[in-house]
């Protein structure tokens, strides 16, 4: 079973036990629908899940007051990545990194993926060559034109200027 990172407790709601949960997702929506999460190895059966100021609230068996609540505060959630289905083009951010990042046309190797900023509009992806040297490139899909997970390779083609040196 793998394991992916989903979202971090940032703190508690109420008294009840409630748990508030930063989601690493596009949208704190993906976190509703789980009956389970793991926290350090750890099961966590969830009792109910909502939506709160783009947080989202769990309510796990078992915790039921404020003080076991707050023994989760700023812990990592992992959810079993096979409950997730992703799209055609949908990746998760720990498969980007480290994807070796070829210019499509001419062959010129670029460097790795070694950061996925969320910008609003679109992620960025920040590249980093062998000798250091970071570009930042769009994840649009005029620029991307090949993710190969399984061979660790993207394919892109940068827009005219956007690797021009000052």
């Amino acid at each position: 079973m793998e394991l992916i990172e989903t979202g971090k407790i940032v703190g508690t709601h109420g008294i009840a036990g409630d748990v508030k949960v930063q989601a690493w997702a596009d949208s704190p929506d993906v976190l509703l629908d789980f009956e389970y999460i793991y926290i350090d190895g750890r099961r966590f059966d969830i009792e109910y899940a909502k939506i709160h100021k783009n947080n989202v609230l769990y309510k796990f068996y078992g915790i039921d007051n404020l003080n076991k609540a707050e023994l989760l505060r700023n812990k990592v959630i992992y959810v079993e990545r096979s409950f997730f289905d992703l799209e055609d083009g949908e990746f998760f951010i720990k498969d980007l990194l480290t994807l070796s990042v070829f210019d499509a046309d001419t062959g010129i190797n670029y460097g790795t993926i070694t950061d996925v900023l969320k910008t609003g509009a679109n992620d960025v992806y920040q590249i980093t060559d062998e000798n250091g040297v970071i570009r930042m490139i769009p994840a649009i899909k005029d620029v991307i034109i090949e993710t190969d997970i399984e061979n660790k390779i993207m394919k892109i083609r940068p827009l005219n200027g956007l690797f021009d040196e000052n």
